[in-house]
């Protein structure tokens, strides 16, 4: 009777452990996606490209950019594992190369300069005609998926151990997406209420954020490289 109820309690000591241990998991890889992501920032690119357009239309850009942007995380988180063993390179080398990233894109944004990778130059603003092209790229491709977001999703994927913490790894994506999605369609409200200087203070708050998150991305990747000079 007592080793039973030992058992039963070890257990449930086990499942609210693999529980808190999931929940981390989720807040880190939600955090992490929304800072990169900055659904904010993308207001400016969005109002630019959809400018002189029927509120039926700019639902539609806003719609097809959210999704196409959910089915390139989902892609590569699928996929990660598969392009890693492919060219032959470790799950590490992306943790330091996206740590580096992640503190570039998270300075600029410190600074108040739009991130590299969201960008756009004169001709690809005029270029866009066609109104899906439009919302996959650049508005979903890069500058909601962009390098930042798919380094989040490959590693959160390699670094998830059961099949609940993958589970909420793709519902951080779609939240994260859905969250997009209406930032886009209240993007002239949203402007409105908060002001550019609203703006600006968020920007830099999310780019410190960023900061830390690429901190320890990149120790976290480096720290089997040194354990290897280390033991040689």
């Amino acid at each position: 009777m007592i080793s039973s109820v030992a058992q039963t309690t070890s257990v449930k000591l086990a499942e609210l452990k693999n529980l808190k241990e999931s929940f981390i998991y989720f807040s880190l890889a939600l955090t992490s996606l929304i800072t990169i992501v900055n659904p904010l920032g993308t207001i400016p690119f969005y109002s630019s490209l959809t400018e002189g357009a029927e509120a039926t239309v700019t639902r539609a850009v806003a719609l097809r950019a959210s999704l196409a942007a959910f089915a390139a995380m989902l892609f590569f988180a699928i996929s990660g594992k598969f392009l890693f063993d492919f060219f032959n390179v470790s799950i590490d080398s992306l943790r330091v190369v996206g740590g580096v990233l992640f503190f570039i894109t998270g300075y600029d944004m410190l600074q108040g300069k739009d991130a590299r990778t969201k960008l756009l130059t004169a001709s690809e603003k005029m270029s866009l005609q066609d109104v899906n092209i439009k919302a996959i790229t650049p508005l979903a491709i890069p500058l909601i998926c962009g390098p930042g977001t798919i380094t989040v999703m490959t590693v959160m994927m390699q670094e998830s151990s059961s099949l609940l913490q993958r589970a909420l790894l793709f519902i951080a994506a779609a939240l994260v997406s859905l969250l997009t999605y209406f930032t886009l369609l209240g993007s002239k409200r949203i402007t409105l209420v908060i002001g550019e200087s609203g703006q600006k203070v968020f920007f830099r708050l999310m780019g410190l954020i960023l900061m830390m998150i690429s901190v320890e991305f990149f120790f976290t990747g480096i720290k089997p490289y040194i354990k290897s000079m280390l033991s040689q």
